[in-house]
């Protein structure tokens, strides 16, 4: 279905705008506050979901 397609790029696309934008957020905090482990564990969990998404759309 075209309409679907198009529903799931932009899902794709707007995880890839959060991932992109939380690693602004936890480099800021980790240069601000100082590291975070569970900062950069959220992620890199999230990097992988988003990963994952973009794999499985291109198939």
């Amino acid at each position: 279905m075209p309409g679907s397609a198009n529903g799931s790029n932009g899902a794709t696309k707007a995880m890839g705008v959060l991932t992109v934008g939380g690693l602004v957020v936890v480099t800021a905090y980790t240069v601000a506050l100082g590291s975070n482990g569970w900062l950069w564990f959220g992620w890199v969990v999230l990097g992988l979901l988003t990963l994952a998404m973009v794999v499985t759309q291109s198939n």
